[in-house]
């Protein structure tokens, strides 16, 4: 640490300043805060000053630039010590960060807020600062443009995919009749209100980041993690809005959202709207069987998988199956049996089975749209191939998502079978049966895709079917993504290939 900054005198925290800084320009009395690639510099203040004013968490040292740094979104913290404690500080300190301005709509198109939106806007606009949690299907959407219309400032808007990127522009432009910036997509047209996705966030905030006042970020369960958190890090956005549908407070994750967006300020279950902003639904566990060639094979795999674990935790006890996939690229074993696993985990996932159920499904609701959710890639396609269905996945272009959904609102197609690219924040048409053949364990994904067929269309009831191969690891796959309120009244159902169901 650099102990040669000086300046003793009492001075003030100044309005914020466009002016260029050139070190041999400034009094001998004056200190400058200014945002330099993501980060905030202070200048010509000493340690002890710092450490004093600041405690010794916040400021680094950064000795080639001779300045003070720290990350942007230390910003407000800065700015609210600064200006409470300006009279003891030892230099006068003129703030030239924020490059924000306010925004004036010239149109108000937004939709009345039902009462849950309505709260869940007056607990976030208390602090301006925080997450809240709403079901998919109560639009969360709604609750952020009126926060939006209500703040009038720089807002950029984060989401996790260009489709939702593209959807929030629309909504923007529909609402507020605002033709927002776009920044991502190969696109970068930065305006006052604009849109981006979380990794183009992450690459322009070091530049973008004293732009924007607001920030929102849309399914915000994805921010925390190494290199996304970066797109609020490198932000100096004094008003941050978190929205999710999910958000599990076991993990570290959790933590690093409420560091990064703010405290939870509203939380709505499905349990509290069922029935009332969301409709009423049933979910019905289907159990189908392998058939006999395919329970061949997948004992037999999942014999040789379980053999290399006990062989490895008898030589290491803290052995776990995630090494696996580091150890496969140099050992030769390894590989073999990362490669039996993922052809387990195939056969359970394309279970011939599956098919048929489908397919009883589907004559069932006949005239009804449908959505297919797939575990793989590979099983959305063998679904589309066999029932002519449109199959969308994460590399379809823009246009023909658009067909898709569209062709599935007007009747041209019956149903559409997806992998994980529908399971949250698109919109998509009132499609109020879905079948779930695949996927993850995760409590957030089962929601999720519950909230795809639960937007309310008159009294008109959503299903869920959970067609899963008994005595597979997809049991147990199912009974985690039943662990939350949503699926309590789960009704089961046995199918077999004799047609003996209960």
């Amino acid at each position: 640490m650099d102990e040669d900054q000086n300046g003793t005198s009492s001075g003030n925290f100044l309005a914020p300043s466009e002016q260029a800084v050139v070190e041999a320009d400034i009094p001998d009395d004056v200190s400058y805060l200014e945002f330099h690639e993501g980060t905030l510099t202070l200048n010509r203040w000493n340690k002890s000053q710092i450490e004093r004013f600041f405690g010794n968490q916040i400021w680094k040292w950064d000795d080639r630039s001779r300045l003070w740094r720290t990350l942007a979104n230390q910003y407000s913290r800065v700015q609210k010590t600064l200006r409470e404690r300006l009279v003891e500080a030892p230099l006068a300190v003129i703030d030239c960060v924020p490059r924000w301005q306010s925004v004036v709509f010239s149109r108000d198109d937004t939709k009345a807020l039902r009462v849950e939106q309505q709260q869940a806007l007056e607990s976030w606009l208390e602090q301006q600062n925080g997450i809240v949690v709403m079901p998919t299907g109560t639009g969360k959407t709604e609750v952020a443009l009126q926060a939006m219309k209500q703040s009038r400032c720089s807002t950029l808007i984060v989401a996790p995919i260009r489709d939702l990127m593209y959807q929030w522009h629309r909504r923007i432009l529909q609402a507020l009749s605002y033709d927002a910036g776009i920044i991502g997509d190969n696109t970068f047209h930065v305006k006052p209100i604009s849109v981006t996705t979380y990794d183009s966030a992450c690459i322009h905030m070091p530049k973008l980041g004293d732009r924007f006042q607001f920030l929102i970020f849309d399914e915000c369960h994805h921010l925390p993690g190494a290199i996304r958190a970066d797109a609020a890090r490198m932000s100096i956005a004094t008003k941050r809005l978190g929205l999710t549908a999910t958000l599990d407070r076991s993990t570290a994750r959790f933590e690093s959202s409420l560091e990064l967006i703010g405290p939870v300020v509203y939380e709505l279950s499905i349990q509290e709207v069922r029935g009332k902003s969301l409709a009423e639904y049933d979910v019905f566990r289907i159990r189908v069987h392998l058939q006999q060639e395919e329970r061949r094979r997948y004992d037999e795999l999942a014999t040789t998988v379980a053999m290399y674990v006990y062989e490895r935790r008898q030589d290491d006890e803290s052995f776990q199956w995630q090494q696996l996939y580091s150890e496969a690229a140099e050992d030769s074993r390894a590989n073999r049996i990362l490669i039996a696993h993922r052809e387990k985990q195939a056969i359970e996932d394309r279970a011939a089975e599956k098919l048929r159920v489908i397919d009883d499904l589907l004559c069932l609701h006949h005239g009804t749209p449908i959505i297919i959710f797939a575990g793989s890639n590979r099983m959305a396609r063998e679904v589309s191939m066999r029932f002519l269905i449109p199959c969308l996945l994460s590399h379809c272009g823009k246009k023909e998502r658009l067909d898709y959904l569209d062709g599935l609102r007007d009747g041209v197609y019956p149903a559409i079978v997806a992998n994980q690219i529908l399971d949250e924040g698109v919109d998509i048409p009132a499609v109020k049966i879905a079948i779930v053949i695949g996927g993850l364990a995760s409590n957030r994904q089962s929601q999720q895709r519950l909230g795809r067929i639960l937007r309310k269309t008159g009294d008109e009831r959503a299903i869920l079917y959970e067609v899963v191969c008994q005595d597979t690891n997809e049991v147990l796959k199912s009974r985690k993504r039943r662990k939350n309120d949503a699926y309590s009244r789960t009704r089961h159902f046995k199918d077999n290939s004799s047609g003996d169901r209960t």
